[in-house]
């Protein structure tokens, strides 16, 4: 049997929450429903999609293909329906998206311009706080429609996983560390850190703790432009994102991965009520953007 077009969004759903809960949550339906739909889907197609793993679930590169598919079949379903409404499905509308500085500099600004190319007469207003913590306020009270964030965040909002991003260690020329890094050196380095008692730097001693190590705080600051300059004085080392860093310090500091590699997921939250057609869709897009993690043969 053809899968039903309920079926390929859920597939998809669970494809970019990488869970079956997450992925009821993100289009408003019950876990029993979804997981349902998908099995009857592996029925009808007589191949299994997903691998489950504990509490998570992994694409089999038969669900990979299928998501791929699946993406592609949605989007034109989308543009169809847009053809029946005016100005080709985009009344005028806006749109509030809320993020970090970091994120809106490095991710929020390529994705808006993609968005608005396809939807021209949606409004994007892309405001921008300096915590993770902020913008979950701002989609929890209504304020704002949607956050590009780190994650994860509090479990009573919606995700939708973008894209994975590298974070790695800066320092200052001349550091005699190696490369890659292992996490264990960070005890004792000194390091560039936010103002204890932020989420941010909340979340770094947590890290810090799992590992048992405990760097040496010789800058404790908020301001993105401190940090940069803090490393590029000598004052210590920075954690951040490789792709922000490599336009914020270019050849005046000293780039290392960390061993193992250390990788954040960003995705989009959104509290857990029905969302309006342009958030729908610019999830949709930022979605597509995204690639498809394929299992490992």
């Amino acid at each position: 049997m053809t899968p039903t077009l309920a079926q390929l969004r859920y597939l998809v759903a669970v494809a970019d929450c990488r869970s079956i809960t997450g992925a009821a949550a993100s289009v408003f339906v019950a876990q029993s429903a979804l997981s349902r739909a998908v099995q009857a889907m592996e029925r009808d197609l007589g191949v299994e999609l997903l691998a489950r793993r504990g509490r998570g679930v992994d694409l089999t590169p038969e669900g990979a293909r299928v998501v791929r598919l699946a993406r592609t079949v949605l989007n034109a379903v989308e543009a169809i329906d847009d053809i029946g409404t005016p100005h080709g499905g985009d009344a005028w509308t806006i749109l509030t998206l809320v993020t970090t500085p970091t994120l809106a500099l490095d991710l929020a600004t390529d994705l808006i311009a993609a968005f608005t190319a396809r939807h021209p007469t949606v409004d994007v207003r892309l405001q921008q706080h300096g915590s993770r913590e902020a913008l979950v306020e701002e989609v929890t009270q209504g304020r704002s429609e949607l956050a590009l964030v780190d994650l994860p965040v509090d479990k009573e909002l919606s995700t939708h996983f973008i894209q994975e991003r590298e974070v790695v260690l800066i320092s200052p020329p001349g550091s005699r560390l190696p490369h890659p890094m292992p996490l264990r050196m960070l005890d004792g380095l000194p390091m560039v850190l936010p103002t204890p008692g932020t989420g941010r730097r909340t979340e770094m001693e947590a890290m810090f703790s799992c590992l048992g190590v405990r760097p040496l705080p010789t800058l404790e600051v908020d301001e993105r432009l401190a940090w940069v300059t803090g490393v590029t004085d000598g004052r210590g080392s920075l954690i951040w994102y490789r792709d922000v860093v490599l336009r914020a310090f270019g050849s005046r500091a000293e780039i290392r991965s960390f061993t193992p590699p250390l990788l954040r997921p960003v995705g989009i939250a959104h509290a857990r009520r029905p969302l309006g057609r342009a958030a729908r869709a610019f999830i949709a897009q930022a979605g597509h953007k995204a690639p498809v993690r394929e299992p490992v043969r």
